[in-house]
């Protein structure tokens, strides 16, 4: 005689027979808000193309899917804007690299090195970043007059490459105090000394945490207006972003050609934020473990 096994419920708990049903829904209802939240952010990038894509329109006559669609006022914004992209874009870049030429270095030895003042220095530089941008501009121009750099590249990229500096360092500080110093020391056992171990060590460890960096200060340099107008007093040196404010004044009528500006000026910023989009989820939340 062989025993039947008998399914028993614990003590306590009732099946319930709904509970996946009851999750899937919720998960719908959350998907859908989602959905709703994100086409209202993106709502008006997609006006922002539907209009650039319709020439001759009106804001208000425009049609809410670009059915005829015309490049034309694209291909007009390139002839006319394209210069200012490119120097927008070389700025940026610039302004990129001597960030972290000088962020790195800092933000180490104030996280490895037992220096006085080390607090003092971190939230004098996180104090700089509410000094409003026009005093630091009024400032600056007196200095570039002196050092001849009104109207050149390297004058407009240093003054851009100031607007990522503070969080370049404050951030970097944070993700290289959490390193490992085993990796370090062993390093220096190995024979190198500490530029080496900087170089080949800590660096290529602090990779998400420099391009984070990296990718801010070339928002900030790109998206920069007030240094765009207050150091540049001709037309060598004219970023996107000065470049568009003048069209705008020019062709206030025209809106499907300020809007394909709008649109170009937009794409170098869209592509990198989500080609580093994992690094700089992964370089904020490292530096944030400290």
């Amino acid at each position: 005689m062989s025993a039947t096994p008998v399914n028993r419920t614990p003590r306590g708990r009732t099946p319930y027979r709904g509970a996946t049903s009851g999750s899937g829904a919720r998960r719908a209802v959350r998907t859908a808000a989602a959905v709703l939240v994100l086409a209202v952010l993106l709502f008006p990038l997609y006006w922002m193309i539907d209009i650039a894509l319709q020439p001759g329109t009106g804001l208000a006559a425009t049609d809410w899917f670009p059915v005829h669609a015309d490049w034309g006022n694209f291909r007009r914004v390139l002839d006319s804007q394209g210069s200012s992209l490119l120097t927008s874009l070389l700025v940026a870049l610039g302004a990129v690299a001597v960030c972290l030429a000088l962020a790195a270095p800092a933000a180490y030895g104030l996280a490895r090195f037992r220096l006085p003042g080390t607090r003092t220095i971190v939230f004098g530089t996180l104090i700089t970043q509410m000094v409003p941008g026009m005093v630091i501009a009024n400032a600056v121009y007196s200095s570039y007059v002196d050092l001849h750099l009104v109207n050149t590249y390297l004058g407009l990229i240093l003054a851009d490459a100031s607007l990522g500096l503070p969080f370049s360092v404050v951030l970097l500080r944070s993700f290289m105090a959490a390193l490992p110093h085993e990796v370090i020391e062993a390093a220096w056992v190995d024979g190198a000394n500490r530029f080496t171990a900087f170089l080949r060590i800590v660096l290529p460890m602090s990779r998400n945490a420099l391009i984070t960096c990296g990718l801010f200060t070339f928002l900030f340099a790109w998206s920069d207006f007030l240094f765009a107008l207050t150091l540049n007093t001709t037309d060598d040196v004219k970023p996107i972003t000065l470049s568009m404010y003048e069209y705008m004044g020019a062709h206030v009528d025209d809106w499907g050609a300020v809007m394909a500006t709008a649109v170009l000026a937009a794409v170098p910023a869209a592509v990198l934020l989500v080609v580093a989009q994992k690094y700089v989820a992964a370089g904020v939340s490292g530096g944030a473990l400290k």
